[in-house]
């Protein structure tokens, strides 16, 4: 990979945070300038080494700047691309690690349309419940998958660079369309985030909420674990992706309809063959996760 000079990285988070340190870590790259709305997370950034400088001017930050991660909520890649277009130089490469595709997308031909040879999708799927620059560590994306979404005008280049930098942060890289994306990603992550969301929600809500969660075990942590995420990013995720997830909220809908029809009927038999279907798609999805 080619050294890069400047990294600029919108949002110091997690995810932003995590790549300016994996890429720093590999010696790949210079000086990171940080910014964000948030002038007290980019003082935290700035605090715990992220970030060499925050910058509240985008002419500033992008003066120079050799690849440009936008690691925002995707509710806010519209504005962000907005502010940021009229001071975007021409050889600057643009990654995003936005969760959803297609509505990003449609932002970077909205506003960075005199960019789109330099401007490349993508999205990592690593994470936590955490977030913040606190959250943020070097090795978060190792031997994880980062799918590039590439654009029909995007430079052979900028693809390379790209890539490059995701695989020096020890990642898997793999290509999908926009829309292939959005769909796979709706069933297995945005829905099992709305599910944890509305189970917390639905039992915080009853009068014996206390007792409910006092005796609430390890089952009930590790299925609503997620439910500690970052409730404004996901708001973004669900709304950007809603038709497909109403889609798979449907289909689920479905499911445990059937689960209940066998509940009232006391068909144990049809439980089981459900349970034992699921259990072997479950077991045999983890140990290839393992591999």
């Amino acid at each position: 990979m080619k050294r890069i000079d400047k990294l600029v990285v919108c949002g110091v988070g997690l995810i932003g945070g995590s790549f300016a340190m994996a890429l720093r870590a590999a010696g790949m790259v210079g000086e990171v300038v940080g910014v964000g709305r948030s002038p007290a997370s980019l003082e935290r950034a700035l605090a715990l080494g992220i970030v060499d400088r925050a910058c509240g001017d985008w002419a500033d930050a992008l003066a120079g700047a050799g690849l440009v991660l936008l690691a925002t909520p995707v509710g806010q890649m519209d504005g962000v691309m907005a502010a940021m277009a009229p001071h975007l130089e021409a050889g600057t490469v643009v990654t995003d690690a936005g969760s959803t595709k297609s509505d990003v997308i449609e932002a970077i031909y909205r506003h960075l349309d005199r960019q789109l040879a330099h401007v490349v999708p993508s999205h990592p799927i690593a994470g936590s419940e955490n977030s913040g620059a606190d959250a943020a560590f070097a090795e978060l994306f190792r031997n994880r998958k980062v799918v590039v979404t590439r654009l029909p005008e995007n430079d052979a280049a900028a693809v390379s660079l790209v890539r490059d930098a995701w695989q020096t942060c020890g990642a898997q890289l793999y290509e999908m369309s926009p829309q292939e994306h959005d769909r796979v990603f709706a069933a297995v992550s945005h829905l099992p985030h709305l599910l944890a969301f509305g189970l917390v929600h639905d039992l915080a809500q009853r009068a014996n909420a206390e007792q409910l969660f006092g005796y609430a075990a390890g089952g009930f942590r590790d299925f609503t674990r997620i439910a500690g995420s970052h409730p404004e990013m996901w708001r973004d995720i669900c709304i950007a992706n809603r038709q497909a997830l109403v889609g798979e909220l449907d289909a689920y809908l479905a499911e445990l309809a059937l689960l209940r029809a066998y509940l009232l009927s006391g068909d144990g038999r049809s439980l089981q063959a459900i349970f034992d279907d699921a259990r072997r798609a479950r077991n045999a999805w983890a140990n290839r996760a393992e591999d």
